[in-house]
């Protein structure tokens, strides 16, 4: 029989700041302190800025505000924004007052549409701007999506949604309260391989499904918590499960079609080694749904590569991998339905993010990924590590809480 760990026991490591966050006077309050501890970086290395800026939009284009010039928001974000069908950059958000100015000269940004952190509260004069999408460390998200919603704005904000489910609840009132969208940025859920595995799922391709299992991990190189972000848990949370695990508990969600009423978990944490003095190598858990189904989900930041997904069912075995990527996805079937599948090229699931982004805002299309999903993400996490910091079985309600 397993031991039981209910919600009472478990405490948030970022509880105090999420609490705090519940007002608007409270994100004022912190507002401050937290913007001080965002340093604008230099232009990365291999940073992709474009020869000439991207064409004009038509006339109901979504202006959106990039808040964070890092390499993903250079090298995967910005150049695609403009194979989007209403969507085109509107201003910069950057820390780095030389790289704002490159950043901006490339992209065709006024120098007036070019806003420091410290000031990025006056984007709410800017009508230029209808969207923001943040991509900073997860520590700053509550922060700034709070602020973008005072300013008027609606918010894409890049995953985990937050440090905290408390943080998660805080950003959606925020956005409730402004009448403004909200939206998380899970890409793979307009990457047609993904979106064909779920389909396929919810066709019971492979029959009943008894086993999920994924695994996203890498080798990270030296580095400490001062040198790289994702591995401060001030500024990223308890490690890899946050990060390239997500999409692991994306995928183990999506493709059953289930949330999981027991969650049991275990993490480590070498001794000795300067990258993970703070945050957890490896996070393994194991979910069980109420239709019998069992998924088991790995992630660390000190192994060999990984990023697959695997369904076992009653009639023959979904395999992707790579499943996750940017690019370069490969999807078969094992079994009574066995067959290869090629749907669509993968990197149309950034443009496909924004176009379902700007519909939400231009047409009041409901958002498939919303507010609500990165919370109850955010719920499942912490009690992934509830259960592994006590050693007992957590059992959830349907929302992802812990019961007790």
């Amino acid at each position: 029989m397993p031991h039981i760990i209910s919600r009472r026991s478990f405490i948030g490591t970022s509880g105090a700041l999420a609490a705090t966050l519940t007002t608007t006077a409270g994100a004022a309050s912190l507002q401050s302190s937290t913007t001080a501890r965002l340093k604008g970086l230099p232009l990365p290395a291999g940073a992709r800025l474009p020869a000439t800026p991207p064409r004009r939009k038509r006339d109901d284009s979504v202006g959106i505000a990039i808040v964070g010039l890092g390499g993903y928001a250079l090298n995967q974000i910005m150049p695609r924004i403009e194979q989007a069908q209403r969507a085109h950059i509107s201003a910069l958000v950057s820390g780095n007052p030389e790289k704002l100015a490159q950043v901006g000269t490339a992209y065709g940004v006024p120098a007036d549409a070019r806003y420091a952190y410290e000031d990025f509260d006056r984007i709410a004069a800017d009508d230029r701007i209808d969207a923001v999408y943040i991509i900073l460390p997860t520590a700053f998200h509550a922060d700034f999506t709070i602020r973008a919603f005072a300013a008027g704005k609606h918010v894409l904000c890049e995953k985990p949604m937050a440090l905290s489910s408390a943080e998660c609840e805080a950003m959606i009132a925020a956005g409730r309260r402004a009448n403004r969208t909200l939206m998380i940025a899970y890409r793979c859920h307009f990457e047609p391989y993904n979106v064909e595995a779920m389909r396929l799922m919810r066709e019971r391709a492979v029959g009943a499904i008894r086993l999920i299992r994924t695994d996203q991990s890498y080798r990270a190189g030296p580095t400490t918590p001062a040198q790289n972000w994702r591995f401060n848990r001030a500024l990223a949370g308890g490690g890899p499960l946050e990060d390239y695990g997500l999409y692991g508990v994306q995928s183990a969600l999506y493709l059953s079609g289930e949330m999981p009423d027991s969650i049991s978990a275990t993490t480590f944490q070498p001794k000795g080694d300067p990258r993970f003095t703070e945050i957890f190598a490896h996070v393994g858990a194991q979910w069980t749904f109420p239709s019998g189904a069992v998924a088991q989900l790995a992630t660390a930041y000190d192994s060999a590569g990984a990023n697959f997904g695997q369904v076992r069912g009653t009639d023959g075995t979904l395999i992707m991998d790579p499943a996750t990527s940017y690019s370069g996805q490969r999807m078969r079937i094992e079994g009574r339905n066995a067959r290869d599948f090629t749907p669509g090229d993968p990197t149309v699931q950034f443009a496909g993010q924004l176009d379902h982004f700007t519909s939400a805002i231009r047409d009041g299309t409901p958002i498939l990924t919303d507010g609500e999903m990165g919370l109850r993400d955010l719920r499942l996490i912490e009690a992934t590590y509830a259960s592994a910091r006590t050693g007992r079985t957590v059992r959830l309600a349907p929302d992802g809480r812990m019961l007790g």
